[in-house]
């Protein structure tokens, strides 16, 4: 498979550096580039929809504010997040809109795809984990956005990931594959299975248990094939192809509205009519599909 669209990060996150009061004072102020996302995750892009590019903000004067979420660093300087509208973008990127990254993290370069990957997966973090788990007190940014603070018994708090497992279900054959429509997804879309890791459960496990709640396959031969943030919110997502003999399908009315197998020809077909939809490039599922389809 591909490497997966959000999967394509190049920048180093500079984790060893995040404690380093002096080293981000300088980094902000000498280099640094400011990515501003607003309420709906968004940030400013320029370019041709298909080739576009993040539109950067400079720095506010002063040191780095304690909302400020470094993303990393390489020889072109820092890279920062802030939780902020776009409304101040640096000169010469005109004209500018505002995207989201299911829209462009596709057409991104690697560099700004990764960056806006991180962005929207830590925004995200810090806007739901504003109180202590532990105590219910505030808590606040530490570490350059990388750590929430408790201000009462001063507990850290990292961002979650949620393991999620996807896999392309096969014949033996390799000549059918098994897509489900969730329940609320709208027709005519389909896509591979999925579902999260359970506690104490491998990814592997997980396939096989996701396919028989969800179709009623006994699945093998689970191979692993790559993996995807997804941080809608905070997913991680683990793809895998398995194998399983052709036979009726049983959709869980709790998780699927419909599954069926498909052929090739009928996918290509379908496609081509519009008769079926698949999920779109940006997605670790559409790149499952793809090879199963090449193949």
């Amino acid at each position: 498979m591909q490497q997966p669209a959000l999967s394509r990060s190049t920048v180093d996150r500079s984790s060893d550096s995040r404690a380093d009061a002096q080293w981000l004072r300088d980094a902000w102020r000498d280099g640094g580039r400011v990515l501003l996302l607003d309420s709906e995750l968004r940030a400013a892009v320029t370019g041709d929809p298909e080739q576009p590019s993040l539109a950067w903000s400079a720095p506010e004067p002063g040191d780095p504010p304690a909302d400020a979420i470094l993303l990393g660093a390489d020889e072109a300087g820092s890279y920062w997040a802030l939780d902020r509208p776009a409304h101040h973008a640096e000169a010469g990127h005109a004209p500018l809109r505002m995207a989201g990254l299911r829209d462009v993290g596709q057409h991104l370069p690697a560099r700004d795809s990764g960056l806006l990957t991180h962005a929207v997966a830590v925004i995200t973090w810090h806007r739901t984990h504003t109180h202590c788990p532990r105590c219910g007190s505030p808590t606040e940014p530490s570490m350059a956005g990388a750590v929430r603070v408790c201000t009462n018994d001063g507990s850290g708090h990292f961002p979650r990931v949620d393991p999620a497992m996807i896999v392309l279900v096969e014949s033996p054959d390799g000549e059918r594959a098994v897509l489900g429509r969730g329940a609320q997804w709208p027709h005519p879309f389909f896509s591979c299975l999925a579902g999260f890791v359970e506690p104490g459960e491998s990814a592997e496990q997980a396939v096989i248990r996701e396919v028989a709640e969800e179709v009623g396959l006994v699945v093998r031969e689970v191979r692993y094939q790559g993996s995807q943030p997804w941080p809608f919110p905070s997913s991680l997502m683990l793809g895998f192809t398995a194998v399983a003999d052709v036979a009726p399908l049983h959709p869980n009315p709790a998780e699927l509205a419909a599954a069926n197998w498909f052929t090739r020809d009928e996918v290509h077909s379908g496609l081509a009519t519009k008769e079926l939809g698949v999920p779109p490039a940006v997605s670790i599922a559409r790149g499952l599909i793809d090879d199963w389809l090449e193949g």
